[in-house]
């Protein structure tokens, strides 16, 4: 009976560690191929100031003043899935859309490629719009202090359908994570006496 030396061990343990390796490479090669699949919903509040029905294309002003041309979403070929938590109230581009409504759009791609997936109208307002660095974050009572540009505090509730868009997308209230000192801008409106964020804005400027 012939017993396997060094050499034959050495091997099989190269053997196992080279696949081992490849394995994971595989592992990670298929997740890069699945979030390359699924774009990245982002979102910003805006006013709708023009509709091209032959176009496909919607003029919006956002609420820093930058205008900006969106194409509407025609075919996502399954691959633009908005959060579940908008999904109630945010309707698909290509079917809400009147010009002077203020409304938070849903979006993908950057710069003068972006396409419009939806549409949540917030109302005719009045609405405030405050950017500054975060002071403090409640999750227990759900409100956000800032600091304004102008030194002045301000607080605003979070709801669970405030609209946050983050480096990773488009977020719900309940997942917002701030840290002291974050920059960001807020859009709210009034409730029950209370200014309650609608949407925030943390990758500035737009």
């Amino acid at each position: 009976m012939t017993g396997i030396g060094s050499g034959g061990l050495k091997r099989g343990f190269m053997s196992r560690g080279l696949f081992r390796i490849c394995f994971l490479a595989g592992c990670l090669l298929l997740a890069s191929f699945a979030a390359a699949a699924q774009d990245v919903i982002h979102a910003l509040a805006a006013t709708i100031t023009s509709v091209d029905s032959a176009a496909k294309t919607i003029g919006l002003t956002t609420d820093t003043g930058s205008e900006l041309t969106f194409r509407e979403l025609l075919n996502s070929h399954g691959k633009v899935i908005l959060d579940k938590n908008f999904r109630a109230d945010a309707a698909p581009a290509d079917e809400s859309k009147i010009v002077g409504e203020h409304a938070i759009v849903f979006y993908i791609g950057v710069g003068n490629l972006r396409t419009a997936v939806a549409l949540r109208n917030i109302g005719l307002g009045p609405f405030t719009t405050s950017a500054g660095k975060v002071v403090s974050f409640s999750k227990r009572d759900h409100l956000l202090s800032i600091t304004n540009q102008s030194g002045e505090a301000e607080s605003f509730q979070i709801a669970s359908d405030t609209v946050v868009d983050t480096e990773m997308g488009a977020l719900g209230g309940v997942e917002f994570k701030p840290a002291k000192g974050d920059p960001v801008r807020v859009t709210a409106g009034q409730s029950n006496g209370n200014l309650t964020a609608l949407f925030i804005d943390t990758l500035l400027p737009n």
